[in-house]
């Protein structure tokens, strides 16, 4: 069903004015249970931005519990949509009261995302989420993406070309507004079947346990003064004698792409980059013949290029970063083997649960639990990411290794 909608599937509501925004409120506030999604433009702008909010929601009358249901016109019949229009109305703030409402469960897809973009965008605090992809995950599902689960689960095929339109533009197109209804519409109906196996299998502690860990995490902004060549891949692979020239190419590509508010890929990519300064072209007709670089760039750029090529041509070569030492190179011997005890116990405990090892605890945490050497589930909870069920079902395996590799 590649980029086709459903016969079933009604029209969303799009949500572009006051009227409409207040008619969207007035049914969400009476809502225990909302799906919501973003869409953003970070393939079209260099400072991206969310262009889109899709929102789901039981009908007026109708029960979240009732979407646990095989066929997609059951689901269909009780979920109604709703697209908000973030570039065309920005006043948020009866939204936030509803998704911060800890009554309320917020379904998300590959929540820690969604999250961070709606909070740098729009300050929006989530405290009682369930995450479709995380909840997935801790089934054991052999597919956690949602194109996959709706395929799997819906006989939903995703247009996976949608995954690279513009979302900035505006009027969207009639596959846009399907596409990104679709992304939502069936949440409702997945997180209870997702819902019924955690209760059966006796994972929903775990996973309502990861959700809240979840739904705290805080955006930080990175600043453009963070952004440096080194980051780029081509980087390793330039001669050292051609660093201080890529640096400046590099710097002049990231002021032209804030300048235009493009990504810095759409102004000239990294291998583009690379060659030019291996190449250090004197005319445009030596820059028209470097691979990658097209004519319309050529004329565009070509100036800029070759004045930043002469420019930075006898400049002193950057010096690298210092690498950042492992932090488990750090470790004393005795550390070292508690940490090495736990990776080898988490991998096998991964194994028998048929989950990645990564659901039973992260490198980090292990790392900490190495360290401080905790004998009591108190201590264990103490550590970030572990809850009272990990410390409860994970901490006597815990405190056996870490008393015997001392």
């Amino acid at each position: 069903m590649d980029n086709q909608k459903p016969s079933h599937l009604g029209a969303p509501t799009l949500v572009h004015n006051v009227a409409t925004f207040a008619e969207m409120m007035a049914h969400l506030r009476s809502q225990p249970i909302i799906a919501i999604d973003t869409e953003s433009d970070s393939l079209y702008s260099y400072y991206p931005k969310v262009c889109l909010i899709q929102i789901s929601t039981a009908i007026a009358n109708g029960n979240a519990e009732d979407t646990n249901t095989a066929t997609i016109a059951e689901a269909d019949l009780n979920v109604a949509d709703y697209l908000l229009d973030p570039l065309r109305f920005t006043e948020f703030s009866e939204l936030d009261n509803v998704l911060s409402d800890p009554t309320k469960e917020i379904i998300l897809h590959a929540a820690s995302n969604d999250i961070l973009t709606m909070q740098r965008d729009f300050g929006f605090s989530f405290n009682h989420i369930f995450d479709t992809q995380l909840a997935a995950r801790i089934l054991g599902w052999q597919y956690s993406g949602l194109a996959r689960l709706l395929e799997d689960h819906f006989g939903i095929v995703s247009d996976k070309k949608m995954q690279l339109t513009n979302w900035g533009r505006r009027p969207l197109t009639s596959e846009q507004i399907t596409y990104a209804q679709m992304d939502t519409h069936f949440l409702l109906a997945l997180r209870q079947i997702q819902l019924n196996e955690l209760a059966q299998r006796g994972r929903l502690e775990e996973a309502q346990e990861a959700f809240e860990l979840l739904s705290h995490i805080d955006f930080q902004e990175r600043t453009p003064s963070e952004r440096s060549f080194w980051q780029m891949r081509v980087t390793r692979k330039v001669d050292r004698k051609d660093t201080a020239v890529l640096e400046a190419l590099w710097l002049w590509r990231e002021q032209e792409a804030q300048r235009q508010n493009r990504p810095p890929f759409k102004i000239v990519t990294d291998a583009v980059l690379a060659q030019i300064a291996a190449r250090r072209p004197t005319t445009t007709k030596k820059l028209r013949s470097i691979q990658g670089i097209g004519g319309a760039q050529t004329s565009r750029y070509a100036k800029a290029i070759l004045h930043t090529v002469q420019e930075s041509a006898n400049r002193p070569l950057p010096e690298p970063p210092e690498q950042k030492p492992r932090p488990e190179s750090l470790l004393d011997s005795d550390v070292l083997a508690r940490y090495d005890a736990l990776r080898h116990w988490r991998t096998q405990r991964a194994s028998e649960r048929g989950v990645d090892p990564d659901i039973v605890f992260s490198n980090d945490t292990l790392l900490t639990i190495a360290m401080r050497q905790p004998t009591t589930e108190c201590a264990l909870q103490e550590i970030p990411e572990i809850g009272a069920w990990r410390a409860r079902t994970y901490g006597p395996e815990i405190f056996k290794i870490v008393g015997q590799v001392s």
